[in-house]
């Protein structure tokens, strides 16, 4: 749980960002910035995107930044898919930026404590 809490302001962003493209999105994932590390843990967690990812996707994108229940649809499909792989949510919280003594650093670069 605490991994999907620290996540969800990266793919927030992205979703914010690219709408429900995000899961296609390619060329703008190198760069180093929160919404760029939001499209490629999306693109972690649901791949290219089945019927449901991409419904949730699309309810987020069409939300209001402040709507959480869309929110919290998104945070319970990102659990849901690391109850069904053990290992993925191991992977994505190795992708959340970390300051130099191993702190996760928030969406809003904020460590947390």
């Amino acid at each position: 749980m605490d991994t999907v809490d620290h996540l969800m302001p990266f793919v927030s962003s992205a979703i914010d960002a690219y709408g429900v493209s995000v899961l296609a999105k390619t060329r703008e994932l190198a760069a180093d910035t929160a919404v760029a590390r939001g499209a490629r843990i999306l693109q972690r967690v649901f791949g290219r995107g089945d019927a449901a990812s991409r419904q949730v996707i699309e309810t987020v994108a069409g939300a209001k930044p402040d709507d959480e229940p869309s929110r919290a649809a998104l945070k319970l499909a990102i659990m849901e898919a690391f109850r069904a792989d053990p290992h993925l949510a191991g992977e994505v919280a190795a992708m959340l930026p970390r300051t130099a003594d191993g702190m996760i650093v928030t969406g809003d670069n904020a460590p947390v404590l």
